[in-house]
């Protein structure tokens, strides 16, 4: 069987364990690679591997060869750059946010259904197995009645003020950071291991360094500093550091989250409780192949990742005999076997059963940040609008 061909827009944090997830598939293929200038391209083609290097993406996609662009681009590219994929007959693998408003995104769903390419987003904690096996067990009962859930997810990586990248720029990351990045994670999850939609949002946001030391030289995502202080200039920080929210799903059960990027000892922790009326279930990312199992009445519980005690739904997301750990690079490569399956296997993205996020799902992620914008700004309750 032919591979499925596959290019790449954007080599930061991102770019790269794309590829590397891709890979290990087996049946598709990456190409080609674009980045801004040739030069640049060159250098990360050669190595990483990859065949054919553009110092434009708008010459990768008139590639024939090409069958799917993966975007791993900043933010306030996205939507330009995934209408421009759609409009070029290429199914899209698209970074989250999907664009940088819900009216952005809409269109971006509309179009990709007019022109009936397969698109998804990298919501890629939904496809941890332990995950995966909880959406079972809520589904059939075995937490009871959902009363309240509650989480967080926090990170240290901004933590000094001379922590800086191109995402603190509001031109570049948005007008929401912490909530945008990491907390349409949390919530993507949430909403998909419950089975409900946030319909209601009040959020309050926080700029705990209002200024920050910005270097004069390139900055890489997760990257510490260590310039000399001449080597900095001063810059006004509008977004958030961090950012509390209550929510209100759409069956009346309520919830609340925490996003931070300055907690230190935190690198990567996306981590919520959902209570039920029989037991609780707790999950943090930085352990994933644990799920915590509260109850009242007999000793709590903690199930380790292993497909001989996972549901029938969930086995299929875990590769692996108990006790042989996946983290976030196998969550990522089981998000493309999900979406490259669906393309390799001829389905229909109008018709056809998903097993991975899709522009729908970065659509109501879009709408449900620009609710918590809104709540922000306004300080008070609103309503999360998903327009179609």
């Amino acid at each position: 069987m032919e591979k499925i061909k596959v290019g790449v827009i954007g080599t930061g944090f991102i770019g790269p364990t794309h590829i590397e997830a891709v890979r290990r598939l087996g049946f598709v293929e990456v190409v080609a690679l674009a980045d801004n200038g040739l030069e640049t391209a060159q250098k990360k083609a050669a190595e990483l591997g990859i065949g054919k290097a553009y110092g434009d993406y708008r010459e990768m996609l008139k590639d024939d060869e090409i069958q799917v662009i993966h975007n791993c681009t900043p933010n306030h590219l996205h939507f330009s750059i995934n209408k421009e994929i759609i409009l070029a007959g290429k199914h899209v693998l698209s970074e989250k946010p999907l664009a940088m408003s819900s009216n952005e995104s809409a269109e971006l769903l509309a179009l990709a259904k007019e022109h009936n390419v397969v698109h998804g987003v990298n919501f890629n904690y939904r496809q941890f197995p332990t995950i995966k096996n909880l959406e079972s067990m809520v589904k059939n009962d075995e937490l009871g009645k959902v009363n309240l859930v509650h989480g967080s997810y926090l990170q240290d990586w901004l933590l000094y003020e001379t922590d800086y990248n191109w995402r603190l720029d509001p031109e570049s990351g948005g007008k929401t950071r912490a909530v945008a990045d990491i907390g349409s994670h949390w919530c993507d999850t949430v909403q998909y291991v419950t089975g409900k939609r946030i319909v209601e949002v009040f959020a309050d946001f926080a700029t705990v360094l209002p200024v920050r030391k910005k270097p004069k030289s390139h900055v890489s995502t997760f990257g510490g500093q260590t310039a000399e202080e001449e080597n900095y200039e001063d810059v006004e920080i509008k977004t958030e550091d961090y950012s509390s929210v209550l929510i209100r799903f759409d069956d009346g059960t309520k919830g609340v989250f925490t996003v931070s990027q300055v907690s230190a000892g935190r690198k990567n922790r996306l981590s919520f409780e959902i209570d039920g009326s029989k037991s609780s279930a707790y999950w943090n990312q930085e352990e994933p192949e644990k799920l915590w199992i509260g109850h009242r009445d007999k000793p709590n519980e903690i199930l380790l990742a292993d497909p001989a005690l996972f549901s029938p739904e969930a086995k299929s997301s875990i590769h692996h005999p108990g006790g042989h750990n996946e983290g976030w690079p196998d969550a990522l490569k089981n998000g493309m076997l999900n979406f490259y399956s669906f393309i390799r296997d001829g389905k229909d993205p109008l018709q056809d059963k998903l097993t991975y996020a899709t522009f729908e799902d970065g659509h109501i992620s879009m709408s449900i940040t620009d609710a918590i914008l809104e709540s922000n700004n306004k300080q008070k309750w609103v309503k999360v609008e998903v327009s179609s």
